[in-house]
């Protein structure tokens, strides 16, 4: 008995020359609509799916594969006598391969302005059901979803080595992308933020050359829906492949520099910003980003939200980094920097664009999911518990800080003046610690700026601290039971401090 393949795909890359490899093979070929006319201007000989169940295609199309002739053919168990002879009884050849890729639901879901009715009619019914019966039959069955396996495919059958392992690997792949398939529709579809079964998906980017140290493995993942500034969607101009930290690293940095609309740079290392500089212009930013802390900068990262230049390519040229991403490079700036070997240059459309919706954190197990962190706070949100009142000057300089301890590991502080940061103290286990660390590298910087503090005061010895190095004006949640106590220091040192009402832990 001749072998048989049903072929019906949405893609049509390489099924004319696939279907040609099969027939010169002896299978015969079944097929769908545009499939099949596709196949057979090629000059191949096929028949169509309703010749064989005898049930023509109806419903626009929307049934065409889903029949007993088709499934029995897929689902019966070669070694089962039983089955064997219902097969027989009713007439039903078996199904040896099944070649079939999606209606494209994603591709639709992309288009702009597309309608509910485009979405809904490109959610395939029959192509996954096929799939599935052809994948559980896999001891008996190829599936084939993916153009890239067709030669792989026609070579195992050419040599006879069409075997039980390459037939379960492929129904591995057509259970991933069925899952893939349904949860990009089960997402569409769903409108709580948390619901009862969490479904994500992703597609794989790159195998990295290893993980955050060399003995454990890596790869990079993409979310099959383009994020507004994701690291994923950025073109790479220039340098050595993107390091598991560097991903890390890049990507803390998008998040930073995305809190600030006038020119800025932000330099970080370790996923903590280490320099933040905004200006008039981004050489001016790049500048101040640098000037924040010079011996931090070194091997690390830098973000930009405006074109690079020639100017702050050559300031940028005398610095040793890892990274620069920026929405575009002049001509002149990419010669100089391209210079460097090494050095990855990241393309990347800067707009006002938050990250998604969730943050996803995994744990032993389990999975943690929360709200992004994309709380705004405006001059019209704070309060003011202080007998002094910020200045204009020190408003600007406080809303600034407050941006970027937001992307600081807590506990948090971080010194700020002239739209610069001065001094970042990160992920400590007490809030003083971190403000120690900020005013010493911020040093003589210190006064006359403005402190940022991720969460309230619990004690008032981090306000005593501040008042030490002379700073000015603070900015934190407030809502400690010992508020009073920090108000107090401050207006003996004559120290504004305002109230957000809000906290940014980042653990």
């Amino acid at each position: 008995m001749k072998k048989q393949a049903l072929i019906s795909v949405s893609d049509k890359t390489g099924i004319a020359d696939f279907a040609k490899g099969l027939a010169e093979l002896d299978y015969d070929i079944i097929s769908t609509g545009g499939t099949l006319r596709t196949i057979q201007e090629a000059g191949i000989e096929a028949t169509a799916v309703e010749d064989i169940t005898g049930f023509p295609e109806m419903l626009d199309g929307r049934v065409k594969t889903l029949h007993p002739v088709i499934h029995a053919g897929l689902l019966a168990k070669r070694d089962n006598d039983a089955h064997k002879q219902q097969l027989a009884e009713k007439g039903i050849k078996p199904i040896d391969i099944v070649v079939v890729n999606l209606y494209p639901f994603k591709q639709t879901f992309d288009q702009p302005n597309v309608t509910e009715t485009d979405i809904i009619e490109n959610i395939d019914i029959g192509g996954p059901t096929i799939l599935r019966a052809a994948a559980k039959s896999f001891r008996n069955v190829t599936a084939v979803v993916d153009p890239e396996d067709y030669e792989k495919v026609l070579q195992a059958v050419q040599h006879d080595k069409l075997d039980t392992t390459m037939r379960k690997t492929l129904a591995a792949k057509v259970f991933r992308h069925t899952a893939q398939y349904d949860t990009l529709i089960a997402g569409y579809f769903t409108d709580e933020a948390f619901p009862e079964n969490y479904t994500i998906t992703y597609e794989k980017v790159q195998t990295l050359r290893y993980g955050e140290n060399p003995h454990q493995e890596a790869a990079f993942y993409k979310t099959p829906i383009e994020s507004p500034m994701s690291l994923a969607s950025a073109r790479q101009l220039h340098g050595k492949e993107l390091s598991y930290n560097n991903i890390q690293d890049a990507n803390a940095a998008l998040g930073i520099i995305a809190e600030y609309d006038k020119p800025a740079a932000v330099a970080v290392k370790h996923m903590n910003p280490c320099g933040i500089g905004m200006a008039e212009d981004l050489n001016t930013a790049c500048s101040r980003a640098y000037d924040a802390d010079p011996i931090s900068i070194f091997g690390g990262i830098v973000a930009c939200n405006r074109t690079v230049d020639a100017e702050t390519a050559e300031q940028l040229s005398g610095i040793f980094l890892e990274i620069i991403i920026a929405p575009a490079f002049t001509d002149e700036a990419f010669t100089m920097l391209t210079k460097k070997k090494n050095i990855r240059l990241l393309e990347l459309k800067m707009d006002e664009s938050k990250p998604s919706s969730h943050k996803l954190t995994s744990v032993n197990g389990g999975l943690l999911v929360q709200d992004n962190d994309n709380k705004e706070i405006r001059r019209n949100d704070l309060t003011y518990p202080t007998d002094k009142k910020p200045t204009e000057a020190e408003l600007d300089d406080l809303l600034f800080a407050w941006k970027a301890v937001k992307h600081v590991k807590s506990n948090a502080i971080v010194l700020a003046s002239d739209m610069q940061t001065l001094g970042v103290g990160a992920g400590q286990m007490n809030r003083v610690g971190a403000a120690r660390i900020a005013l010493e590298q911020a040093g003589d910087k210190a006064k006359g700026a403005a402190l940022a503090s991720d969460a309230f005061f619990p004690m008032p010895d981090t306000a005593r601290e501040a008042a030490k190095a002379g700073i000015t004006a603070i900015i934190q949640p407030g809502g400690s039971k010992r508020d009073q106590d920090s108000i107090d220091v401050c207006n003996h040192y004559g120290i504004a401090m305002v109230y957000t009402g809000a906290r940014h832990f980042k653990h």
